[in-house]
């Protein structure tokens, strides 16, 4: 469970709340009652955004990988439009 914070609390109290971040864990900050954000620590959030793989990697462990798939595209130039 996420301990909250309200905005004004965190405000000033954010030495502390720095601390609890990284003691504790993630801490969530609350703005007229409702959740506003999550403050994390620097580690957790690069492993969060931290790129899963290249693309090449994700179609070459894709299901369908080597699967007999019909990629031919239709020549149809679609319809005439007036202008």
């Amino acid at each position: 469970m996420l301990a909250r914070w309200p905005l004004q609390d965190a405000k000033n109290r954010f030495s502390e709340l720095v601390d609890t971040v990284l003691t504790a864990g993630p801490q969530v900050v609350t703005r007229r009652g409702e959740d506003a954000v999550v403050i994390l620590p620097a580690d957790a959030y690069r492993e969060l955004t931290r790129p899963a793989g290249s693309l090449v990697e994700f179609f070459a462990n894709s299901p369908l990988h080597g699967a007999d798939l019909d990629l031919a595209r239709n020549r149809d130039t679609g319809r005439k439009v007036r202008l």
